[in-house]
């Protein structure tokens, strides 16, 4: 019987960062399996009489972290106050309510121009984003400098943003707590902008800031209405560049709602 040849560590490596295993948990490595065989094996247990249980009493909280739901309204307060972009960007520095600000290098707060007609809005950063601070420059992001150009954008023509603006670890989804948190924050930040059109890309970035409930494919090449508190804004939801990655074969369809995005550019003029 011939064994196959065992992985070389340059092989393990590269299979761990294609997988997403990119960053470390702790600053020394630590085998965790000779924890569990030098732990002492449990003492015999004691029958004791039934007696009436405790009356249950709340955990006390820490001062680690606000806990999820006073993080979410503490968003909610502060997001609004910011009057300007840059206080906006401020404010997300000094928010300590999401865990994933603990984990992530940077923050990537936006990029392009603040003053375009047109927003564009993914879901979080990623490996390349996260290293940089800046949205769309990986993978994802040259697919996307390429959509732009088809219609005669760049990103001196568009602003770029994401719902989420630190990296998940291992580019793992946000859970909907983390995406509640990161809400009221991306939605002053359209405000501000305040763009003639928004453009989501990808289901998270939709259901999250337009408030859907069906998927991309039925979604997509659709007008939405979103109002800012101040005036309605015309949106739109279509495929995120990472998934056209995966599957090319809906960048046909992702033409047509970018050309439908350039007539609708080419017939209005922002106030």
């Amino acid at each position: 019987m011939i064994s196959e040849r065992p992985p070389t560590p340059h092989e393990l490596l590269a299979f761990y960062l294609e997988a997403g295993v990119d960053c470390a948990l702790a600053e020394e490595p630590f085998d965790r399996l000779s924890e569990i065989e030098a732990e002492p094996a449990p003492a015999p247990r004691r029958i004791a009489p039934l007696t009436p249980a405790p009356a249950l009493t709340a955990a006390p909280q820490t001062d680690l972290a606000p806990a999820p739901d006073a993080a979410i309204e503490s968003a909610r307060e502060l997001a609004p106050k910011a009057k300007t972009l840059e206080e906006l960007r401020g404010l997300l520095e000094a928010f300590d309510g999401c865990a994933l600000k603990a984990t992530a290098t940077k923050l990537v707060f936006g990029d392009g121009n603040p003053q375009a007609r047109v927003m564009f809005v993914g879901e979080a950063p990623g490996r390349d984003e996260d290293l940089q601070g800046i949205p769309f420059i990986g993978r994802s992001g040259k697919l996307l400098d390429l959509m732009l150009a088809s219609i005669g954008l760049d990103r001196t023509k568009a602003y770029i943003a994401n719902v989420i603006p630190w990296r998940p670890p291992g580019n793992r989804d946000p859970s909907p707590h983390e995406t509640q948190m990161c809400l009221p924050f991306i939605k002053r930040q359209i405000e501000l902008v305040d763009p003639d059109i928004v453009v989501c890309l990808g289901k998270p970035s939709s259901q999250a800031v337009l408030d859907l409930k069906d998927g991309i494919m039925r979604t997509r090449g659709r007008w939405f209405d979103y109002n800012t508190g101040t005036r309605t804004i015309r949106a739109m939801a279509t495929f995120h560049p990472a998934y056209l990655l995966r599957q090319p074969i809906y960048k046909r369809m992702t033409w047509k709602d970018l050309r439908t995005i350039q007539t609708a550019l080419a017939a209005s003029v922002k106030t």
